[in-house]
């Protein structure tokens, strides 16, 4: 117990606040000593300080910081336990400490879960804190929030994809049924479940989540009773000279729809265009051209991908267009519209320069460039 011991008394000497120990075995603790019981009352005038500058809605709350030590063989207890503290939504604050909001029950779990080291051979032990000493509570809701956000923006691909299903089947496309787009939904409603039971303090990315797989409900039970199909409205034909050198705004994390539409606006439509990234259409630039977003300037219009939509609107008639629009449309929209072999080997690429880049500015351009190889390959 010596490792946790000594992790639990640094960990305490961090947090402001009267700390209420939680351990697994028995303490002993002697009189305290009164340089101790001096620290311990600034500490307490520190996080009555820090409370009161926190927002009237966070002064309430506490926390509660977990820590553990386990043997580092075999791996698979080490990831046994990770997992088990990602499902609970802990934040990871340092080393082996972990935080969580203060509740009786997220308290319980904590105890489960220190039982749950203790049986593997480790040692784990908890506590409850008023305040954290180097943050305020806003700074640690917000990263909370973050944590969330990210989250959510994993399941929105599948969300996203689903919403361009629907779309196609109430325009009258017979590629899916209406019963294979329930199970895909009940699937994305379930992992949405799981994010918003962690989603402590209502992240905007978790609202907005549950207002598409409300609106994605309802549209779905008119298919399923056999409305009759909406019409689309046609794609209104733009002008490139309309669109110089200007900010083009789109989700972050981008991938092959955005990479290649990017590619397509600096190619034939916008040779100067500056590309930005938000995850909020409000936020974006006053005067930025919305694209890959919804309810963007440019995005998904029935069963096409923003990559055809951009081609439709500006008319942009080169023949190797045609081939890549069928393979950007079956890496994005999945429906097997189209055949490309070489599909498969261009996602791997794409996903490895996700993966590998910097940030988004340089995933895109990387991927834009892929895109001008694939272009000139079929020339």
């Amino acid at each position: 117990m010596q490792a946790v011991t000594w992790l639990r008394d640094s960990v305490m000497e961090r947090v402001t606040g009267p700390g209420e120990l939680k351990n697994l075995k028995d303490v002993t603790r002697g009189p305290e000593p009164r340089e101790n019981k001096h620290k311990r009352m600034v500490n307490k005038e520190a996080c009555s300080m820090r409370k009161t500058m926190s927002s009237p809605n966070s002064r309430s709350l506490s926390w509660l910081l977990f820590f553990y030590s386990i043997p580092s063989k075999p791996v698979s207890k080490r990831m046994k336990i990770w997992r088990r503290l990602q499902q609970l939504g802990t934040l990871h604050l340092k080393g082996s400490v972990y935080l969580l909001p203060h509740s009786d029950e997220r308290k319980q779990r904590f105890s489960e879960l220190a039982a749950e080291v203790a049986a593997l051979g480790g040692e784990a032990d908890f506590v409850v804190a008023e305040c954290i000493g180097t943050m305020r509570n806003e700074e640690i809701i917000a990263l909370f929030n973050i944590a969330r956000a990210q989250a959510y923006a994993h399941a929105e691909k599948s969300l996203h994809a689903l919403e361009q299903k629907v779309g196609s089947l109430q325009k009258g496309s017979k590629t899916v049924t209406p019963e294979e787009l329930l199970t895909e939904f009940r699937k994305i409603e379930k992992a949405a479940g799981d994010i918003a039971a962690v989603d402590f303090f209502g992240s905007e990315q978790g609202k907005d989540f549950t207002r598409r797989l409300q609106t994605l409900a309802g549209q779905l039970d008119e298919t399923s009773h056999g409305k009759t199909p909406v019409h689309t409205p046609e794609i209104e034909p733009r002008t490139p000279g309309d669109y110089r050198k200007r900010v083009w705004a789109t989700r972050p994390h981008p991938f092959v729809d955005r990479m290649a539409s990017a590619w397509l606006i600096r190619r034939f439509i916008d040779p100067d265009a500056r590309f930005v990234f938000t995850a909020d259409i409000a936020k974006a630039p006053a005067g930025s051209v919305l694209f890959d977003i919804p309810r963007g300037d440019f995005t998904h219009h029935g069963d096409l991908c923003t990559f055809e939509v951009l081609i439709k609107s500006f008319g942009v008639k080169q023949k190797p267009l045609k081939k890549l629009a069928e393979l950007v449309h079956e890496l994005d929209i999945k429906d097997g519209r189209y055949a490309v072999p070489e599909a498969s080997g261009i996602e791997e690429l794409l996903t490895g320069i996700r993966k590998t880049a910097h940030n988004d500015a340089d995933a895109l351009e990387k991927g834009m460039a892929v895109f001008e190889m694939l272009y000139a390959s079929k020339a």
